[in-house]
């Protein structure tokens, strides 16, 4: 038998997935403490003895290797434009989708403490945009300047206004920093074209970020280039939901995907109006997308959390699973993970509140997602606006994470994903077919289907675990 191996070097843990193409079957799993800090190879090689120990698969066995990587927190990204609601709403889009974290956004005229800000983030990437081709001009100079002059190190992706690019890349370059140029990601009001500069952000992840976190001693060992985590499981989700021309897909869809220091959700629908009577405002949105709440990790952000929905909330919602507070106080318990962000629940209280944690994080997360819809009044009467995506009709639903695969109750985390009458105006899912990740495939086949879509497609519909809710 002869294995594909798909390796995720994450933050926390290096996981390793062995599929056998013959069979169409994951044939062995097992997983490592990443060792970004000192050597990541420590923590590959001790995943793979680990995968030869418990399954038997050694170095003999296998014929295709591939990686994607989030460790050291991923790929930190600074977006800069003019009007944050259009051109910076461009570029984050673009970052998001080529599996860029977004630590900052920034609109118009930055100034020195804007860059101090920068610098103290320490991006792997800085995406300049600003106006439309032949639009505003003097923000974008005015920042290309300001980042001249600063003592930022990292590469700079120009993707503003084609009328003054050449001179914004050349104002940049004099102060030593390196610079990519791509299409403007907003060529006028009405038109987003993010895919150039997904392109570029993907090929500077590859040429920079690779041996900036150490993988540049990894990377000989695989057969393709380091994918960025979120874009591989992006990319398992648009194949899971459109299928290949072979293989049919299952359909519109939602991936909520549940971490300790973020919560990123995914969505493959078309793009629709509520009803015939809605009028659809605001940036195109694009088929596949992605957002990152960096504030809604249930680890690292659960005082944020805690801050969101307060004590009185997280407490019903625990009692409600079925869990008791008389030992979890939502407080000292959301003190403790903020200290400690490893730690694991140690009872079925702080269980149960770690679910409530969850629940709170996933219903704020796709409310950001999806669109929303708002009443106006017009010389015509009233009428109905649409403010971005329309998840209503999404026909299935993903959960991936360790809450979906350890956690005591992921039907219930994932039920706050969907529409509530409560909130009538957001556009969340209302009755999908639902699924969890539980074998943490998302990523793997997202790397399979570079080469092997038919295969990762058929793996995915049979592996993912089915649920009602």
């Amino acid at each position: 038998m002869k294995v594909h191996l798909l390796v995720d070097f994450g933050s926390t843990y290096t996981k390793i997935t062995a599929v056998d193409l013959n069979s169409e079957t994951v044939v062995g799993r097992s997983q490592s403490p990443t060792t970004v800090e000192t050597d990541i190879t420590i923590g590959l090689n001790n995943a793979l003895d680990l995968l030869k120990e418990s399954h038997g698969i050694g170095e003999s066995d296998v014929c295709r290797r591939y990686a994607s990587s989030s460790a050291a927190g991923g790929l930190k990204m600074a977006a800069i434009g003019l009007v944050p609601e259009l051109t910076l709403s461009a570029a984050r889009r673009a970052a998001l989708g080529a599996g860029a974290k977004v630590v900052g956004a920034y609109g118009y005229e930055i100034d020195e403490t804007i860059v101090e800000e920068i610098e103290e983030k320490r991006c792997d990437i800085i995406m300049l945009s600003g106006g439309t081709d032949g639009g505003n001009k003097n923000v974008i100079l005015h920042n290309a300047g300001m980042l001249a002059k600063s003592k930022i190190e990292c590469p700079v992706l120009v993707c503003g206004n084609r009328v003054v690019k050449t001179q914004v890349c050349e104002m940049i370059e004099k102060s030593g920093k390196r610079v990519y140029s791509a299409k403007n990601v907003l060529p006028g009001v009405t038109e987003v074209d993010i895919e150039p500069a997904q392109s570029l952000i993907r090929d500077i992840f590859i040429e920079h970020i690779i041996k900036a976190k150490g993988l540049d001693k990894a990377k000989d060992y695989f057969d393709t280039a380091i994918m960025p985590t979120p874009k591989a499981t992006l990319t398992a989700a648009e194949l899971l939901a459109d299928g290949t021309k072979d293989e049919r897909g299952i359909g519109s869809l939602l991936v909520v995907e549940v971490g300790g220091a973020t919560t990123n959700i995914h969505s493959v629908v078309d793009i629709t109006p509520f009803s015939q009577q809605t009028v659809v405002r605001g940036l195109p949105e694009t088929r596949a997308s992605r957002t990152v709440e960096g504030d809604l990790g249930i680890r690292y952000n659960a005082r944020t959390i805690f801050d969101f929905v307060g004590a009185e909330h997280l407490r019903a919602l625990a009692m409600k699973l079925g869990g008791t507070t008389d030992t979890c106080d939502p407080d000292v318990y959301t003190k403790l993970l903020h200290d400690f962000v490893e730690h694991v629940p140690q009872d079925a209280a702080e269980s149960m509140m770690d679910i409530a944690l969850a629940t709170s994080s996933v219903n704020i997360a796709v409310e950001r997602h999806a669109g929303t819809l708002k009443t106006e009044f017009s010389a015509m009467g009233e009428i109905t606006l649409q403010y971005g995506k329309n998840l209503f009709e999404v026909k299935n639903i993903v959960g991936t994470g360790g809450i979906f695969r350890y956690g005591a109750k992921p039907e219930a985390v994932l039920e706050a994903a969907l529409f509530s009458e409560q909130k009538p105006w957001s556009l969340k899912p209302n009755s999908p077919k639902a699924f969890l990740d539980v074998e943490y495939l998302l990523y793997a086949m997202g790397l399979l289907s570079v080469e092997h879509p038919d295969a990762a497609l058929r793996i995915m519909k049979k592996h993912l675990k089915s649920i009602n809710l």
